[in-house]
């Protein structure tokens, strides 16, 4: 590639004007001062070093970071297109030259790169393979309801850091294969996520019972399988729902659909909190998006915590109006699951299914002694206390083996 080619390469890298977001980035950043450079070739190539470094969480390819940054990028054509919006003929053709321009990136060597370059000596490299952006885009573009754009098409599981929604680096990977038991309660939030995804009504719900029973789980594996069809959860804790409406607004043109979870819910009579829910779950415009339903989970059915005291409340002219409000919370959601311990049968049932999947050999006569025991010192059964049996179990016989080796 000759200087003159490096120089075009660079002014047009640099006139990007529909994904501009990505000349934000390190490598195209370390890229453009490579190609703009023109002094001594040790500083020059210093350039191409940083360029390459850049790459290092994207396994060192270029292509692999330009498929992330373009498919990722949140601009005004994905945006508008997203809409079913008219768009001016100018965005378009700039769309498409931007893209063209993608293309040709991903077919870029180093050596290319420094073939104009007196110097002999070491080039650092980097993997490409070419990728036709013009088709792959306009296919994303078809399915935009599966994929999305910007942060969400970055993964399945969000949170909110002051006002930021990100990725969830560690996010639950449990699936509706792995549970035991339950299938009625779980059917009944697959039966309204699915209604959510095919754009019927669907309700906001509301998991309670007792702990460690699955509600937590039950919505993320619920996320997860609907991740392909178009489904995002964005967690927030109780404190956050402050910020509940400003998360409706990022998301309420958006063509993904969302679960908007909230675990381990309650209130006390005068959290501040309650009000702002209260409001996204009786339609408030201003906090309620067509595309999303809250989850939230409970371990009470009525989730304002309510004294004895609060119903002799002398000065209060309308009191039965005010315990009626604290306790019907609960009642806005449009569907309440419970969740409740299970009987001795299908705790036994929880534990033999759990042994099987983790290959542990054990009389069932034995087994069934065991977890029992172990429930009973812990006061009550549950599918948690099924995991915690048998993985205590399990290191109890590797413990064993090690000594008996």
């Amino acid at each position: 590639m000759t200087e003159e080619k490096l120089n075009a390469l660079a002014c047009e890298l640099a006139s990007i004007s529909v994904f501009r977001n990505i000349l934000r980035t390190k490598p195209i950043a370390a890229l453009l001062q490579f190609l703009n450079f023109e002094g001594a070739a040790s500083q020059r190539m210093s350039f191409l070093g940083e360029f390459v470094y850049t790459l290092a969480d994207n396994n060192y390819s270029f292509s692999d970071f330009l498929s992330h940054a373009v498919y990722e990028d949140e601009n005004p054509y994905i945006i508008a297109a997203a809409q079913n919006k008219t768009l001016p003929d100018c965005i378009r053709k700039n769309t498409e030259a931007e893209l063209a321009l993608f293309s040709r990136l991903t077919r870029l060597s180093a050596r290319e790169l420094c073939s104009c370059l007196d110097y002999p000596g070491y080039i650092p490299e980097f993997d490409n393979t070419p990728i036709d952006f013009t088709k792959t885009y306009a296919e994303r573009l078809k399915q935009i309801s599966r994929f999305g754009y910007g942060i969400f098409a970055t993964a399945g599981m969000f949170k909110l850091e002051g006002d930021q929604i990100v990725a969830l680096e560690a996010a639950d990977q449990i699936s509706l294969e792995q549970f035991v038991g339950y299938e009625t309660e779980r059917q009944m939030i697959l039966d309204n996520t699915q209604a959510l995804v095919d754009g019927r009504p669907a309700a906001n719900a509301l998991l309670f019972g007792d702990a460690g029973t699955g509600k937590s789980s039950t919505v993320k594996a619920c996320a997860n399988h609907f991740y392909d069809q178009g489904v995002r959860l964005i967690e927030l804790r109780k404190d956050q729902l402050f910020s509940l409406s400003h998360v409706m607004e990022r998301i309420v043109n958006h063509p993904l659909k969302f679960i908007i979870f909230i675990d381990d819910l309650s209130f006390n009579k005068n959290d501040d909190c309650f009000s702002m829910l209260k409001a996204a779950l009786e339609g408030s415009a201003s906090a309620k998006a067509n595309n999303a339903v809250i989850y939230a989970t409970s371990n009470r059915r009525h989730i304002v915590k309510e004294r004895f005291s609060d119903r002799n409340a002398e000065d209060d002219v309308h009191h039965s109006d005010t315990v009626q409000e604290l306790n019907s919370l609960s009642d806005r959601f449009g569907l309440c699951v419970y969740f409740s311990k299970p009987g001795k049968s299908l705790f036994l049932d929880i534990v033999h299914e759990l042994a099987l999947r983790n290959g542990l050999h054990i009389p069932p006569h034995e087994l069934d002694i065991q977890a029992e025991a172990f429930a009973l010192a812990r006061g009550s059964r549950s599918p948690r206390a099924a995991e915690q049996f048998i993985m205590r179990f399990m290191q109890a016989n590797i413990g064993t083996e090690i000594s008996q080796s």
